[in-house]
């Protein structure tokens, strides 16, 4: 595994080509791995009896194993290198894929999307800091787009996928989590045949101990940042969690290409929102999605409570574009004067609020389940939105102008002047 150390401002235009398009395919490939399991969750409902309490659940450990892997491992590859944190995202996704291979039973389930979610963790951190590294200057808005976005295509490549082969294809239950692998091997090679962009430095022992940071002169960020995300991914993860039940009984189709159509209408509009909000400034770009993103949930909500698929796929591309929005000005405020070693703390923070507003909520939604119907559920998603919504258009702001470079922790920056509350 080994190949020249490069750094980006070193190594030539083909080679960082090379290591741009591997970095993409692999994060496409991780989470579409990811987004491969939900067409399925209707299939282990019905066969195997598993409840939208338990499926939750299995949503929910997915989550808190790719906090506690960013939180733990963020940093790793300023340290060890990107390739050989990458990597080993991948065998951990590769291995998640065989685990999910025979699930009869909810804990296998559970166990198998830890493992995804640990490999997703490292990814988070490792494969979106490659891209950055990598990414070429023009156009500029790419670095963001390319890192924050590729997830939410990835996911709904996957699902897409999934549906279609749990639909038509032979051995459903098994034949996505061997198309995964076949993809994670390819993502391994290319990654392989990648320059490094990190030189190898001491100090990775000492990275793991648990720091949430970003450079100082994005600090003032971090509290909308945290409003867009924390909602945005919130209703990524009720849809992973809920919307097989809901598409089944509410909206009266059993389709799992279906399914996957109806989660990939969210995650796909995303990356091509994202270029959109590139026209704008950073504040401006999350107000605008964010008001588009609280218009979506308001819609999703009336389809739901009139049960019109038509509606519900309506409004859930409208809140995935305006999320895309929101989310790539989110992150392209936080890459603004970044250093190579700022990226994988930054995106640690980044995925570490996505996932937060992931788990969360999904935890609380799942218990909530036993008592109250999907019906009521989705008000509280759609409070949530509103609230992120108001918070974002109120107190969204620019990087400044002239970076500093030193690093704050999150917890450093309550109190210190009015942007920056968290």
């Amino acid at each position: 595994m080994s190949a020249p150390t490069l750094t980006p401002h070193k190594a030539t235009r083909p080679k960082l080509r090379l290591a741009f398009a591997s970095a993409v395919i692999a994060l496409i490939a991780t989470f579409g791995t990811v987004g491969s399991t939900v067409p399925l969750f209707n299939v282990y409902r019905a066969e195997d009896g598993f409840t939208n309490a338990g499926i939750a659940v299995a949503v929910v450990v997915y989550s808190a194993a790719t906090l506690t892997t960013l939180l733990v491992l963020g940093r790793v590859s300023n340290h060890v290198g990107r390739r050989p944190i990458s990597i080993a995202s991948l065998a951990l996704l590769f291995l998640g894929c065989v685990l999910l291979l025979n699930v009869n039973d909810i804990s296998e389930l559970v166990i198998g999307r830890l493992m995804l979610g640990l490999g997703a963790g490292l990814a988070s951190s490792s494969l979106t800091s490659y891209i950055v590294d990598t990414a070429p200057r023009r156009p500029r808005w790419l670095a963001s787009v390319a890192s924050s976005q590729t997830v939410m295509l990835g996911l709904a490549i996957g699902a897409v996928v999934s549906g279609a082969l749990v639909q038509f294809a032979p051995v459903p239950r098994q034949l996505i989590y061997l198309v995964d692998m076949a993809f994670l091997i390819v993502s391994i090679l290319l990654i392989i045949a990648s320059p490094e962009t990190v030189r190898r430095k001491p100090g990775a022992r000492r990275s793991m101990k648990p720091s949430v940071r970003v450079p100082a002169h994005v600090r003032h960020l971090i509290p909308v940042t945290a409003a867009v995300l924390l909602s945005t991914w919130s209703v990524g993860a009720f849809y992973q969690a809920f919307v097989p039940a809901l598409v089944e009984n509410q909206l009266h189709t059993s389709s799992p290409l279906v399914l996957g159509l109806v989660f990939a209408a969210y995650m796909a509009p995303s990356a091509l929102g994202a270029p959109l909000g590139s026209r704008f400034a950073p504040s401006t770009a999350q107000r605008v999605g964010m008001a588009a993103f609280l218009i979506g949930i308001i819609g999703v909500i009336a389809a739901v409570i009139t049960s019109t698929l038509i509606l519900f796929i309506a409004s859930t591309i409208v809140a995935g574009a305006a999320q895309g929005i929101a989310i790539s000005a989110a992150t392209r405020g936080l890459l603004h004067g970044s250093r190579i070693d700022d990226r994988a703390p930054t995106f640690s923070v980044i995925y570490l609020i996505s996932y937060t507003g992931a788990t969360i909520p999904a935890l609380i939604a799942g218990q909530l389940s036993n008592v109250l119907a999907l019906s009521q559920i989705i008000l509280g998603y759609g409070a949530f939105a509103l609230i992120a919504t108001v918070w974002t258009l109120l107190g969204a702001r620019n990087p400044l102008a002239h970076p500093g470079g030193e690093e704050v922790a999150i917890s450093e920056l309550s109190g210190k002047g009015r942007d920056s509350g968290f």
